[in-house]
C-alpha cells in the first residue's frame, strides 16, 4: 500500500477563490469521489488549527465518518488536516492541499500521508478497498473535479 501520493492541477482562477472553495470544508462533497459530505464540529465553523469536523464517506457497498483536525490553515497557500485515531478507526492519515500562484491561475497539489496504520487494517483496505492501495488516481480525478467547480464558479 502506498503510504504518500500527490497530484497537482492548475486551475484557471486565483488563489483566493480556490481557497473560498477548498477551506469550506461542508462543500468537500461537491469535488471528492469519497468524501460525500462535511459538517464542523462543536463551535467550529471555520479553518483553524484544531477547529474539527466530521466527514460521511462511501465507497462502493462501504459508508463510515471519520472526525478530522485542521492542522493548518494559511490562506490561500495551505490547508492540512488529519483523521483521528480513534478506538473504532486505528489509522490516520494527513491530508494536505497546497495553492501556488502560476502565470494560468493557481497550482493546486493535493496529497496525503498514512501517519499510522495497524497491519490489520492495512490488510483489510488492501482486500476490500483495493482502490486505496494507490490513491494517485482518486486524488487527480478529485481534482478534476474542483477544477471544474473553481472554474464554472469563477467564469
Amino acid at each position: 500500500m502506498r503510504r504518500e501520493c500527490e497530484a497537482t492541477v492548475t486551475v484557471g482562477a486565483p488563489s483566493e477563490t480556490v481557497w473560498a472553495l477548498i477551506s469550506d470544508v461542508t462543500r468537500v462533497g461537491e469535488w471528492s469521489g469519497e468524501c460525500r459530505r462535511c459538517e464542523w464540529e462543536g463551535i467550529s465553523a471555520a479553518p483553524v488549527p484544531s477547529a474539527r469536523f466530521r466527514g460521511r464517506n462511501r465507497r462502493g457497498w462501504l459508508h463510515w465518518t471519520r472526525r478530522n483536525e485542521i492542522d493548518v490553515a494559511d490562506p490561500p497557500e495551505e490547508l492540512v488536516w488529519h483523521t483521528i485515531f480513534t478506538r473504532t478507526y486505528r489509522d490516520s492519515t494527513e491530508w494536505r492541499m497546497h495553492l501556488r500562484p502560476v502565470p494560468d491561475g493557481t497550482e493546486v497539489a493535493l496529497s496525503f500521508r498514512i501517519l499510522r496504520l495497524s497491519r490489520s487494517m492495512e490488510w483489510f483496505l488492501g482486500h476490500v478497498q483495493p482502490a486505496h492501495r494507490d490513491r494517485t488516481e482518486d486524488l487527480r480525478s478529485d481534482l478534476a473535479r474542483l477544477k471544474t467547480l473553481v472554474e464554472a464558479a469563477y467564469r
